[in-house]
């Protein structure tokens, strides 16, 4: 829901009214033109009135930004991907499921922290958690990473509303004294407000501690009593990752799980199309080449090999088919 919008509307019905009452001699026609200007100026700045959400009908919805503020704007659709479709990553599966069902239930629960290699199911793994668990009452807010400066107003649209809301924020890293990092590192632990119960924090990331880690962060590093402790610099950063109570880790998949993820996405893309074609040892030689000149293994390699493939062998059947 748009923040202020009612207040601001009033305030502009009031001065349309004011200059309106003016009208017939009595204002200065000089001022009056430079009033309406104010008043144009002033509705550039707002941002437009935005539908309220039907959150019974709607799963997900973005953070838009606008001037001071901000409004929540509803998602049209999500990518139909399931938990059956994500391999080679079951026990990060396990784990966040296990947390996303206690925050059903209405338990304690913990902040999510997805880190590790690119394109090893992070973001896909959100996804499929918010299709398998809609059902139950599980909503999506997708921030940007420069927008959670607005986390209060976030939180303020959805506190009330009878969903459990994950505040998700994909791909996230920061430089230290970032607007963002200080506010994302509040809300985390230190505010002094509590956090509502039907709202999380899952955060991805490519780097464990959501921050640049350089040679010279070791040089602070001391011996106490034969135990190593850490620099400032260090402890700044771990600062904000340990903030999550739950790390889950996403590392490089084998050629195997390369291979396995790959054939399943081959099939599964045919049979979609209504295809008879299938997996086969020239797929499978033409996979390994794919990711040996990407120079990566990941799901999002395997994925985007099959749309390749799959969406070549059908147009060349096509073509064979109108010959």
């Amino acid at each position: 829901m748009l923040l202020d919008d009612k207040r601001q509307s009033h305030s502009l019905r009031g001065f349309s009214t004011f200059t309106s009452s003016k009208e017939g001699g009595t204002m200065d026609p000089e001022l009056q033109s430079q009033l309406k200007q104010v008043l144009s100026s002033l509705q550039q700045l707002l941002p437009k009135p935005a539908a309220e959400i039907n959150w019974e009908l709607c799963y997900a919805a973005n953070w838009r930004r606008h001037s001071f503020s901000g409004y929540l704007e509803a998602v049209d659709g999500i990518e139909q991907i399931a938990l059956d479709d994500l391999l080679g990553i079951e026990k990060q599966k396990q784990e966040v499921e296990e947390n996303i069902r206690q925050f059903l239930a209405g338990y304690p629960v913990n902040n999510t922290l997805l880190w590790g290699t690119r394109g090893t199911g992070k973001s896909s793994l959100v996804r499929a958690v918010l299709n398998h668990y809609a059902a139950e009452g599980l909503r999506i807010v997708q921030v940007d990473k420069n927008d959670l400066v607005h986390l209060p107003d976030i939180v303020d649209c959805i506190k009330l509303l009878p969903y459990r809301f994950i505040i998700f924020s994909d791909d996230v890293s920061f430089e230290v004294g970032e607007s963002s990092y200080k506010m994302l590192k509040s809300s985390l632990d230190g505010a002094v407000y509590a956090p509502p119960d039907n709202i999380m924090i899952c955060v991805t990331s490519n780097r464990r501690h959501l921050l640049p880690e350089y040679e010279t962060d070791n040089r602070g590093a001391m011996l106490v009593n034969n135990e190593m402790h850490y620099g400032e610099a260090i402890e700044e950063k771990i600062s904000l990752s340990g903030r999550f109570g739950l790390w889950i880790g996403f590392h490089p998949f084998t050629q195997e799980q390369y291979i396995t993820v790959t054939r399943q996405w081959v099939n599964k893309l045919f049979a979609k199309q209504g295809s008879g074609l299938r997996w086969t040892d020239e797929v499978r030689a033409a996979a390994v080449q794919w990711a040996y000149d990407k120079g990566d293994n990941s799901g999002r390699i395997a994925y985007q090999f099959a749309c390749r493939w799959v969406g070549a062998e059908l147009l060349k059947a096509q073509r064979l088919g109108n010959s």
